[in-house]
């Protein structure tokens, strides 16, 4: 069952009619053929029996881990409120050691960074500072000819802004 249009091309159209002939099979004849032409293959499969086999495991386990936690929290919780007041403590004097000690360590960095910087050995990002430096000038240096050049950006505008002035 054919077409021919006006240029010359060729319209199959498809048969949706159940026919005893052999040069007029449909895709769609038996419900068998249509599931099979769109059945995963075997790699498709083991992929998706291999996620739902880690998934399942990976559930289990979290399972497991709330339960520990909730079992173990009922457990310890009457040692966790004697010792309560040695733990506050040592977590406050901890937090305030760590909070210290990382800003130390960001401002040794930063001061060393910043030499090597202006020594001119080039430290990771000096390229981006060096970028953002030259866009800041480019863009001083056009407001500065534009405002030379025309008066100023706001040269005329205050009327427009304010038009009954």
């Amino acid at each position: 069952m054919a077409e021919t249009f006006s240029r010359g091309d060729t319209q199959y159209w498809p048969i949706y009619t159940t026919t005893t002939t052999t040069d007029r099979t449909s895709p769609y004849d038996s419900p068998l053929r249509l599931l099979r032409s769109h059945s995963p293959t075997s790699s498709q499969l083991f992929g998706f029996l291999a996620l739902f086999i880690s998934g399942g495991i990976l559930l289990f386990l979290l399972g497991v881990t709330v339960t520990a936690v909730g079992v173990g929290f009922v457990v310890f919780l009457p040692l966790i409120i004697i010792s309560s007041p040695v733990w506050i403590p040592v977590f406050v004097v901890a937090g305030g050691f760590l909070s210290v000690a990382g800003f130390f360590v960001g401002t040794v960095a930063l001061i060393s960074w910043a030499y090597r910087y202006f020594r001119g050995r080039h430290p990771v990002g000096s390229d981006r500072m060096d970028y953002a430096r030259s866009r800041i000038y480019d863009t001083a240096s056009h407001v500065k000819d534009y405002a030379r050049e025309y008066g100023g950006y706001f040269h005329g505008r205050a009327k427009d802004a304010a038009p009954g002035a």
